[in-house]
């Protein structure tokens, strides 16, 4: 579905900014391994962060990865099950992720990261221990090989099936927040 394609860095950027898991794929000698993720967009940089003892992030660095996000916007109910489908918006990145080391790129990763999920979060909690920070592994993306994937609208039926007697159309889904809990 190549009209579905979207390269303008306006719409890779709002589809990233909004969405709140990655999954980081990398190859590895015996096999790929696919890997959730929180992480953030800086500019033109995804940063993703793991434990340095995560296999998968270890190995990551320097490899080449594909990096992709997914928002789900609403199940797509046609008249016939082969036309269901889903609204989305998508983003795929490809490229090579390199460890960061240099400390004030990393704390700027890291707070990014704390900072989508919990806005002014990363100024008010205690910072990461310097123990804490060689635990954690921080990867950058640049954003040179990206694209976009989005699917709206409502079902494409066949001609001949829009007279079935069966209800088609959009069921919205949307990501909400509920009550924070406190422990």
């Amino acid at each position: 579905m190549a009209a579905r394609g979207k390269y303008d860095r306006s719409v890779v950027h709002a589809i990233l900014d909004e969405c709140l898991v990655a999954h980081l794929a990398v190859a590895l000698p015996d096999g790929p391994r696919v890997m959730p993720t929180t992480f953030a967009r800086v500019d033109e940089v995804v940063y993703v962060h793991g434990s340095v003892a995560n296999r998968t992030f270890r190995e990551a660095s320097g490899a080449a990865v594909c990096l992709e996000v997914t928002i789900l916007d609403g199940l797509v109910l046609a008249r016939s099950a082969f036309h269901h489908s889903m609204n989305f918006r998508s983003v795929v990145v490809y490229g090579t992720a390199t460890a960061v080391t240099d400390p004030t790129e990393r704390r700027l990763a890291l707070d990014a990261i704390v900072e989508r999920a919990a806005p002014g979060r990363a100024a008010a909690a205690r910072p990461p221990t310097e123990s804490e920070l060689r635990s954690t592994l921080v990867l950058s993306i640049p954003l040179i090989e990206v694209s976009a994937k989005v699917r709206t609208g409502g079902p494409i039926d066949d001609e001949e099936d829009l007279s079935w007697p069966i209800w088609a159309g959009v069921i919205p889904l949307h990501l909400e927040s509920g009550e924070p809990l406190t422990f």
